[in-house]
């Protein structure tokens, strides 16, 4: 029999630093070393993933002095909070569920320990690296993604060859009175456009002024603006700031004018291709759009809202949607160090789309204050509802808030929180429930995005809620991740206009880096972004409020600190780190990043340390210890070659924010009795299906390490993302 001190160390230390970090390092494997007892805790593995709970399994060992190293497994189910901006998950709650050391004989007295160990766990807030847990997910078999149906037919797609912006107008302008001054404005648009007494329509971006007869062409550059007019764009527009690109920019651009889906490619000056190495594939370098010639086939693909569109021609191409699967097959060669890398991302299975989809899956979370959070919903007239056809839900029509009505209550979903009330003006308090009709909602809905915030658990005080990237329009198709579901949503046009979430016009591009962003043209990206004076409306894509004042400056030539991360650090980017909507509330809402590695640390007591041991120890779903060095070969490490490999008894069925049951605490650190080992004889190796297991292992936890070590090194801690060296290649595009 083992001695029973090192068990109860292990039992009582081991959960402590189950998941935390150095401050600066996120080292694994760690320890604890406890008198003459040294437990090392190796980097966890995952068996299931849903919603917020978390479960795996790791591997452990234990040394005591003048004894034989012992290792072990470890199986945990815990509560998962995110913080998706700086890249970590919290670990709000633990449940050890099984202790088991391979081939060693029964031990006295564990059950005894098993309450303390529970009792330990309970007041741990425990920081780890979200790009490690990102990149072990690829070991669950059961994750997928809500994503069908979506609308993937092309939009009206422009090529131009000269500076151009595309304006869009949500279908026929509409036009409002300032009152007392004699001219109308257009409600239905992001963009400046102003009608005088005289038919005359003005277009203000940027420090250009546009002047035409008509409001959906015919725009000319002009410095002639009526005082009046000029004087109500400076009250009503944001100051401008402009940087040295925008400022340095003496041509006024051409402007395209459009009422309907629409999406704007332009060159330099004619099409400038060049060659991808390894590859029989041409890609245009003079443009900040993703545009590839396949020589094959001589079709031109360009990428738009993370879908892929062919054509033989790109000026006025009869453009088609490429399935991702009918790629052309030198795609997924593109070389990871390619100027072209970061479209790798959406060519299905590489390792780039393959991180994309999963953290499709990882929720961005918040505990909700039933007190203190409140929605307020302004309606348009009386309320007005529309059943979603094939659903037992209906939708309201005349509010900028997604409210739905179901078995006569009204649910509004704000800031990805769900409200509940009797009556559609209220009074609303914080639903605990989300009512499953909501999974009927189908794409051709705009209320399919609220499908994706949930509900995890409750408490007389707060509510746990999380969403997932498809709340802010981010979706699954073909083994790649794309934005919007494609379809065009109707407005509400009364006395307000309602706009409803949009997939084109907008230049919408992933970037590893930080997710999606925003372009309009050739750097320009001015817009006047709901300057609207009677009612300030949220248009165009989500967590797109403020205006993308910097323009967009591809990231292939400015490198990091350019394009997709001046919108993500301003809030901008619809999927960056910093669109976390649950900041939009100043009160009522708790994020995730409350916690910081270094008070975990002290939460803990500093009884860990890094240890000098490699990272190479791995359990497999039966709890059999193995071992790899640096040739790749695979040693079990189960402690006796005369006991068996045998699987722990049945887990008990807890949810992670409840404590098990004294009789479900006895299971969880019992050894199997030696009428288990005795039936069976371990095997003398690993089978091939367990050898791939532990290399799929290793494969994942390497990707990890790299991962959170090009995050922490890429100088951009609010944002950056796993493999954000993927997509940086060398200086191209101007």
């Amino acid at each position: 029999m083992k001695n029973l001190y090192f068990l109860f160390i292990l039992l009582v230390y081991s959960s402590a630093f189950l998941f935390a970090d150095e401050e600066t390092g996120f080292h694994w494997p760690k320890e604890i070393v406890k008198k003459k007892v040294t437990v090392t805790l190796y980097q966890p593995q995952y068996d299931a993933f849903k919603n917020n709970v978390l479960e795996g399994r790791m591997a452990l060992s234990v040394r005591q002095k003048d004894k034989d190293l012992i290792f072990g497994a470890l199986w945990f189910k815990a509560r998962l909070a995110t913080d998706l901006e700086q890249r970590t998950a919290i670990i709000e709650r633990i449940a050890i569920e099984k202790i088991y050391f391979p081939g060693v004989e029964d031990t006295t007295k564990i059950e005894q320990l098993s309450g303390i160990l529970t009792e330990e766990i309970e007041s741990w807030d425990v920081v780890m690296s979200l790009d490690r847990l990102t990149a072990s997910l690829k070991e669950i078999e059961d994750l997928k993604s809500l994503s069908e149906n979506l609308n993937n037919n092309p939009p009206d797609i422009y090529f131009r060859t000269k500076p151009s912006v595309l304006v869009s107008i949500d279908g026929e302008a509409k036009l409002k009175e300032v009152e007392g001054a004699g001219f109308e404005y257009v409600v239905n648009t992001p963009f400046f456009i102003v009608k005088d007494s005289k038919g005359k329509y003005y277009i203000k971006g940027g420090k250009f002024w546009y002047v035409s007869g008509n409001v959906s062409s015919g725009y000319k550059h002009t410095e002639k603006v009526p005082s009046d007019i000029e004087k109500f764009a400076k009250d009503n527009l944001p100051e401008e700031e402009l940087d040295s690109i925008s400022q340095s920019i003496t041509e006024a651009p051409d402007l395209i004018v459009v009422t309907k889906p629409s999406e704007l490619v332009t060159t330099d000056g004619e099409p400038d291709y060049a060659s991808i190495e390894e590859t029989t594939l041409l890609y245009v370098t003079n443009s900040e759009e993703d545009i590839i010639m396949d020589i094959n086939s001589q079709n031109h693909y360009v990428l738009i809202a993370g879908r892929w569109y062919y054509s033989k021609s790109l000026n006025d191409g009869d453009w088609k949607f490429a399935e991702p699967e009918n790629l052309p097959e030198d795609f997924p060669k593109i070389p990871e160090d390619s100027d072209m890398a970061d479209v790798r991302a959406s060519i299905p299975g590489t390792p780039e789309a393959q991180d994309a989809l999963l953290e499709q899956n990882i929720p961005q979370t918040a505990t909700v204050d039933r007190k203190t959070a409140k929605v307020e919903v302004q309606w348009d007239g009386d309320p007005k509802f529309e059943k979603i056809e094939g659903t037992d839900v209906s939708v309201a029509k005349n509010t900028d808030k997604t409210v739905l009505l179901i078995k006569k209550k009204y649910y509004c979903v704000d800031d990805a929180i769900w409200f509940v009330a009797d009556k559609p003006t209220g009074p609303w308090i914080v639903s605990d429930v989300r009512p499953d009709e909501v999974d009927q909602i189908p794409p051709e809905s705009e209320a399919y995005n609220v499908k994706y915030v949930y509900i995890y658990e409750s408490t007389p005080e707060v509510v746990y809620v999380g969403y997932l990237p498809g709340y802010n329009y981010s979706y699954v198709y073909g083994g790649c991740i794309v934005y919007g579901t494609g379809y065009y949503y109707q407005p509400w046009y009364g006395y307000y206009y309602y706009p409803r979430p949009v997939t084109f016009g907008f230049g919408v591009h992933w970037n590893p880096w930080t997710g999606w962003g925003f372009s309009f043209g050739f750097s320009y990206g001015w817009v006047g972004w709901g300057f609207h004076p009677y009612r300030r409306a949220y248009w165009g894509p989500r967590g797109y409020h403020a205006g993308y004042r910097h323009g967009y400056h591809r990231g292939y030539h400015h490198g990091y600190n350019r394009g997709y991360a001046h919108g993500a650090r301003a809030g901008y980017a619809a999927g960056s780190r910093n669109s976390n909507v649950y900041k939009n509330r100043s009160t009522g809402v708790k994020t995730s990043n409350r916690v910081q590695t270094g008070q975990a640390n002290k939460n803990l007591n500093n009884k860990t340390r890094p240890s000098t041991k490699p990272n190479n120890v791995y359990t497999d779903k039966k709890g059999n210890v193995y071992q790899r060095d640096k040739s790749g070969n695979w040693e079990n490490k189960n402690n006796k070659a005369s006991r068996p490999s045998t699987q722990p008894s049945q887990k008990p069925s807890q949810k992670p924010s409840q404590q098990p049951s004294t009789q479900q605490r006895n299971k969880a650190t019992q050894q199997p009795s030696m009428q288990q080992q005795n039936k069976t004889r371990p095997s003398s190796g690993m089978s091939s299906q367990q050898k791939q297991q532990m290399n799929n292992s290793y494969q994942n936890r390497s990707t990890g390490t790299q991962n959170y070590n090009r995050s922490r090194s890429s100088g951009y801690s609010g944002g950056s993302r796993s493999g954000s060296s993927r997509g940086g290649g060398g200086g191209r595009r101007r």
